[in-house]
This record gives C-alpha cells, structure tokens and sequence, in this order.
C-alpha cells in the first residue's frame, strides 16, 4: 500500500479511456485511490488509438540488452495483468503467446542472439522457409521470440473497463468532454461548463493530449490493412507467429488471424507525419501501397476486410511515460504500437510517483 492509500488515498482524474487512461485507473485503484475516467465518447472508446484488435508484445530490440530487458519485464506484467482481469472468465486469455519473427540480414543474426543472451532472453534461427505464407526479404534469415506475441487490444480495453466499473473506488464518465485542465490545481473543465476536480489530473489522451497540456509531440499516420484469408490457410494463419521486418524492402509487420481476428498487415512506409490529427493526405492510395509491399505471399487471394488510416503520437527524446506538466498534472501523449505494450510501465510509473503526492485537506 502507498503512503497515499495510508492517508486515505488520492482522488485521481483521468482524462481518457484508452488504454493508458484504464490501465493507470486500475493501478491507482489497487495502490488505494479513488479514481474518475472521464472521456468524450464510451469507455472504452473506438475512436482511442489504442483500439484495435490486436497489438504485438515482442522484446529483441538488437544490439540494446537493456532495452531488451526491459521488454522480457513486459512480458511478466501483461502475463500479470491478464491474470488480473480475466481472473473470473476461465480460458479468456487476452495475451496470445503465439512468437514474434524478426526478420534479419544474415549479418545481424549474431548480434541479435548475443543481445539475447546478454538480456537472458529465449530466442532462436528459424528458417524462413517454414513460413511460406510470410514474405522475407531475398536472402532474409528470422530470429523467433517464442514467448512473446500478440495482446488482443479491444478485448484488453473491454476487460479494464469492465474491472473498473465494478470496483466501488473507480467511477467510469463516458460522454464525458475535457477541454482545458487546471494545471496547480488538478481540475478538468468539461465542454457542458462543470468541472471535475482531484487532488491530480492525468491526462492521457494520446494525439490529443496536446489540446489540453503544452507537449512537443509529432503526430503519425499509419494505414493499415485487414485481410480475411482464404477458407484453406485459416487454420494456418491463426497458428502463425507475429512477423516483422518483413515484406520486400523489410520494412512491412503483421499480426496473424489469431483468436478469430482477422490478419492485419502494414510498413513502416505507409507511415507518414502529419501536422494535425484532420490534416488531408496526400491523394496517395496508401492500402495500395501495403498491399503491394509483398508482406504477404500471393496476396491477391485474400479479401481485404477493412482498411484503417490511424494516428499516433511520439514525444521528443522517445519518451513513453507520463512528464509532469504542472503540481497537480501529469501527462502521456505516447501512443500507438508501442504506446500500447508500454502502457503498463507508465501506469506503474506514476502510480509509484503519486505514492509520494500530498493528499490536499479538501479532499
């Protein structure tokens, strides 16, 4: 328990319903504090950037043992997290240990299995060739992860929220919209003219955190392709690991077909900045362009289910935690990819810095 959860606890206003805003209200709860979430559309919202089917966990990042490290703890935390929130709905496991792929230069492979081995993580040479349905890079080699893989994203969102609104110390408030916050005094003023008001405001509202709080981020744009496949590799796709540098140039990803979701599909070169989240593209036929990028073989098989322009948001220095922005507000822009698998670092984050956060007399 906190020194805050001793006094009686915080009372804590989150501003946003993704999944850096619902996995921050169940740690503060659990660390003793009364939590409100409050967000412009339902909890969980669609329109969240954290919203989609799927996201992948992986941890080789090579040639940075510590930063792969850190990546094996995540594996732990979601692992921990799943067990949290599934705890009443048997066999619901929302983290799918399926493997993640990394493609490589054969020039790499040495490099990324002495990263692992420094960071103590399990990795292995798999042939490419066992993966006919994936396209490699001409003359690619692929490191697999086998315990790391793929987090079901809205189901996680669904669960959090549905922990939160049947814990009597957190209050979800859907329809809810923020348009400025009281730094000094952690207040959050809705559009109807209320106010809602706590001892700490956070908020964590991805691209559009900096509408309410000065944050020097840039805002991306990715487009990404759901593909339905063929009646025959159904039972394939849904055994397959998650696969990235892959496709021609080595820059496309997927996610497989895993739990009944559909097979997603992108590159990082249908990755654009833009200057606002209503910004025009380009007139560039972007699902065209990740359709082409051969991350799939024979692709003009599958059904192109949906195609999602998404956004999300980078800050200066890499920084995917909370920054203070004042004595009673902090913030987290960080979204996307990997905004999603680091939001539970950042919740236990500033939940170990509000342990030391004076409760006001008022409250």
């Amino acid at each position: 328990m906190t020194a805050g959860a001793r006094q009686g606890g915080l009372r804590v206003v989150v501003v946003g319903g993704g999944i850096t805003g619902l996995l921050t209200a169940i740690g503060c709860v659990l660390a003793g504090h009364r939590v409100v979430v409050l967000d412009r559309g339902p909890v969980p919202n669609p329109a969240a950037t954290s919203f989609d089917q799927h996201r992948a966990l992986r941890a080789l990042v090579v040639g940075d043992p510590a930063a792969t490290r850190r990546g094996a703890d995540l594996h732990h935390r979601w692992r921990a997290l799943d067990a949290l929130l599934c705890d009443h709905l048997p066999g619901a496991c929302l983290y799918r240990r399926v493997g993640v792929l990394t493609a490589l230069p054969p020039s790499e492979v040495d490099d990324a299995l002495a990263t692992a081995a420094a960071a103590r993580l399990p990795v292995r040479v798999a042939d490419p060739h066992r993966y006919p349905l994936v396209g490699f890079p001409a003359g690619a080699r692929a490191v697999l992860e086998p315990h790391a893989g793929t987090l079901l994203a809205d189901r996680v969102l669904h669960a959090a929220a549905r922990w939160l609104r049947h814990h009597p110390q957190a209050g979800l408030r859907p329809g809810r919209d923020v348009v400025a916050v009281d730094a000094d005094r952690g207040r959050a003023r809705l559009a109807d003219g209320t106010c809602e008001t706590g001892d700490v405001v956070l908020v964590a509202a991805g691209p559009w955190s900096p509408s309410l709080v000065s944050l020097p981020v840039t805002v991306h744009r990715q487009t990404m392709v759901y593909l339905r496949p063929p009646a025959g590799l159904a039972r394939a796709w849904a055994a397959m690991p998650t696969a990235g540098g892959i496709g021609a140039d080595g820059r496309g990803w997927l996610l497989p077909s895993v739990a009944g979701t559909l097979l997603k599909i992108s590159t990082d070169a249908a990755r654009r900045e833009v200057a606002s989240l209503s910004a025009p593209d380009d007139g560039t036929n972007w699902a065209e362009r990740v359709l082409a990028a051969g991350i799939v073989s024979e692709v003009d098989e599958y059904d192109v289910a949906r195609v999602r322009h998404c956004h999300y948001a980078t800050t200066a220095g890499g920084e995917t935690g909370f920054v203070r922005a004042g004595p009673a507000l902090w913030a987290r822009a960080a979204s996307g990819g990997d905004g999603f698998r680091t939001a539970v670092r950042a919740a236990d984050a500033i939940v170990a810095e509000l342990a030391g956060h004076p409760v006001r007399a008022a409250a």
